[in-house]
């Protein structure tokens, strides 16, 4: 099973996005909400050397924010990833 993981702040319009996206593929996803948790905040700059949300892991490996993941669809590169059936 593929493991995805979304670092998110609850009022980001750019992580609804991203959800939205994986919720149309019907995949699960870890959401780690940094509201609040300078701790969580922390680690998601350290695994993605980034300090915008959304930031997106796939089986571990950094994918980027949410215009990266919407590259990666239109690229016909996400399904690939997430281990979907083509077409």
């Amino acid at each position: 099973m593929t493991s995805i993981e979304i670092f998110t702040k609850m009022n980001c319009p750019f992580c609804h996005r991203a959800k939205a996206l994986f919720n149309s593929k019907k995949v699960i996803f870890h959401e780690i909400a940094i509201d609040n948790d300078p701790q969580l905040r922390t680690l998601m700059i350290s695994r993605s050397g980034r300090t915008t949300v959304p930031q997106v892991f796939i089986d571990g490996h950094h994918i980027g924010g949410c215009d990266d993941l919407y590259a990666l669809d239109d690229r016909d590169e996400l399904d690939r990833l997430l281990n979907l059936p083509a077409g």
